[in-house]
């Protein structure tokens, strides 16, 4: 099944989730994450998603978005590259790895646009590559191109 803002199931305006999301909440609603240590970044996404129906969950860095990928099982990641502590080809890497998580999309977020810094992303995993600034249409057009359901909790 695919996912896009037209299909979206959209949650009750009473029911949106915090911030944070729901922890094993309704799966029919479809769940994106945004990793980057940018707070403007991460609320312009969040709101941005959250007005097309989409639960969004948010990390500030790897690390934050290993122990929030288990317990959100986000159905597409959005990631910045350069960020504190663990930066977002290695916890590409680690996500891409791990038996349970490796067919979650993962889209690359960067202010780095060079051909290197897109293939080091693809070598680690990556899915797709977005340029900052983005745009609206950018984001949901990423979902709608990666966000197929198949299989992806599988093993949970």
């Amino acid at each position: 099944m695919q996912y896009s803002a037209e299909t979206q199931v959209k949650a009750d305006a009473g029911d949106t989730p915090d911030q944070e999301g729901v922890a094993g909440g309704d799966r029919s609603v479809f769940t994106v994450m945004i990793i980057d240590d940018s707070k403007t970044i991460r609320r312009t996404a969040e709101s941005l998603l959250r007005n097309e129906g989409f639960d969004v969950v948010t990390a500030v860095d790897g690390f934050e978005a290993l122990s929030k990928i288990v317990d959100y099982q986000p159905d597409l990641i959005f990631m910045d590259i350069m960020m504190p502590r663990l930066d977002g080809y290695q916890t590409c890497a680690l996500i891409k790895h791990h038996r349970v998580f490796k067919h979650t999309p993962v889209v690359m977020l960067s202010s780095k646009d060079g051909l290197f810094d897109r293939a080091r992303g693809r070598v680690v995993g990556s899915d797709h590559y977005i340029t900052k600034p983005f745009t609206r249409e950018e984001l949901l057009s990423a979902i709608e191109q990666h966000g197929s359901r198949s299989d992806q909790t599988s093993g949970v």
